[in-house]
């Protein structure tokens, strides 16, 4: 157990991720706000209109199953929505449709691996509730956007399980890529599609209480929730040794000064005054529909990961990498069922390596590329067929990312078909001996190194077309002639 300063850290996590629905939470508008003009994805019912009344949406009802089932949380046949009573700006209603004591979810867990070990994080619920209007400050007044209000939104809780920064990251790291995986948010943090308010204590080593819980808020990067919590394990810290005594509070994070600072004191449950929404009929899950739900599920991550394990043999390390995507590994097993079985770790070597060095710096998934399984399968034919070498056969897959085009024309068109004959290949050694003196006498006097760079120009000057074994085999017999 790490401590800081003495104390142990206590951390709980508290996420909202909208869901990826058509429509809003209680109402007909469209879920799909980001670029539209502020005000125009409204009606009287996410408005807050005196008299309408909401109507619950089924298919955030059953994303929400779909991640309670994924986080092995229990769920009650009988579940509510509450009303969550207190006054923002950003609530049309002065009033938040949220689930308080009946989720649809509870007593689930998460597994994550902080130093090659498996640590279980409880998760306490995952609720369904309304997101709200966004506030515009501008200086001394502020401007209310109201397409957000309304928009499907699921809490999921942790228990108070995380020790540390690093835990807390991974945690939000694999809850993200669950959610993705299912298919049930962007998860994109960055547009506020994924949330986290984290609260965090410390207590003296070895203490079983817990201390004064600060909230903290603001963070819309993993990075952001990594440092502001790092922070505030100093402050506390730093507090509680000179004999100071802390409050439970909220607190915000200000990234550009990598400080939180006071926002107000914390409410408690009993302050939000929550009674059932008397408006919503009570949720009955039956067990069918549940069953249905589980039975559209796709395979899980950790699941996908270890039968890439032991049925393509793919390093553990990459497997993780490879499942942490779900069109990354949906690619793989597409190329994979076009390939010899024993290509299936030259198939990842391409995709965790070219391939992801390419769509990272666009900022796509491989989905949204012009690589095909079909593309890359064809490729690698090439290189087994020795049609292609390795140099060229980057090229050719930068063309195809480029154009969509296939490989096989690609080589036609840019002509990088392998050399194999020894006469062409001999010519260009020749060539490349007679403009480098310096590295032939150094592999004459014994530096063996020299016939590595050698054997890189003659790639060098024949383009990557060059048969690499040929070459160097050619290479050695003409120095030692």
């Amino acid at each position: 157990m790490a401590y800081q300063d003495g104390y142990e850290t206590i951390i709980g996590l508290e996420v909202h991720a909208q869901l990826l629905t058509r429509t809003k939470m209680f109402c007909g508008c469209s879920a799909d706000y980001q670029d539209s003009p502020p005000n125009s994805r409204v009606c009287p019912v996410c408005m807050g209109m005196p008299g309408t009344l909401p109507v619950a949406n089924r298919q955030a009802i059953e994303c929400v199953i779909t991640t309670a089932i994924a986080l092995h949380c229990e769920l009650p046949l009988h579940t509510r929505f509450d009303r969550k009573n207190y006054f923002y700006p950003d609530l049309m209603k002065g009033y938040q449709i949220s689930q308080y004591d009946a989720p649809i979810g509870r007593n689930g867990w998460i597994d994550i691996e902080i130093g090659g070990q498996v640590k279980r994080i409880g998760v306490t619920r995952v609720h369904l509730e309304e997101d709200v209007a966004k506030a515009f400050h501008m200086g001394d007044y502020s401007l209310i956007d109201i397409n957000r209000s309304g928009v499907p939104l699921m809490e999921t809780v942790s228990e108070p399980d995380i020790r540390s920064p690093e835990e807390a990251r991974e945690y939000l790291v694999r809850l993200r890529n669950l959610l993705r995986y299912l298919g049930v948010s962007t998860g994109n943090m960055e547009e506020g599609s994924f949330r986290c308010d984290a609260n965090i204590s410390l207590r003296p080593a070895g203490s079983d209480s817990y201390g004064a819980k600060i909230e903290v808020k603001n963070m819309n990067s993993f990075r952001s929730v990594y440092r502001a919590l790092k922070h505030e394990q100093k402050r506390q810290a730093e507090i509680l040794a000179t004999g100071g005594n802390l409050r439970q509070e909220t607190r915000g994070w200000v990234d550009a000064e990598g400080i939180t600072v006071l926002q107000r004191t914390k409410e408690y449950a009993e302050d939000y005054r929550y009674f059932p929404e008397p408006d919503v009929p009570p949720l009955i899950l039956d067990p069918s529909w549940i069953a249905g739900v589980q039975e559209r599920m796709p395979e899980l991550p950790d699941a996908r990961r270890h039968r890439f394990i032991s049925e393509f043999g793919i390093a553990p390390q990459d497997a993780t990498t490879l499942v942490s995507s779900r069109p990354m590994a949906d690619f793989f097993e597409q190329c994979a069922a076009r390939c010899a079985p024993n290509r299936a770790r030259v198939i990842a070597n391409w995709l965790l390596g070219d391939i992801s060095r390419l769509i990272n710096a666009d900022g796509v998934e491989i989905c949204d590329c012009l690589i095909s399984p079909e593309g890359l399968s064809s490729l690698i034919e090439l290189i087994d067929q020795g049609t292609l070498g390795g140099p060229a056969a980057k090229t050719v897959l930068q063309e195809m990312y480029r154009t969509g085009k296939a490989p096989v024309l690609i080589v036609e068109e840019l002509n990088l078909g392998q050399i194999s004959g020894s006469d062409a290949i001999r010519d260009a050694i020749r060539q490349v001996i007679a403009e480098n003196p310096r590295a032939v006498a150094d592999f004459r006097m014994g530096k063996t190194q020299s016939l590595t760079f050698l054997t890189g120009q003659v790639m060098r000057l024949t383009r990557g077309r060059a048969n690499p074994t040929i070459t160097r085999e050619l290479l050695q017999q003409e120095l030692q002639d």
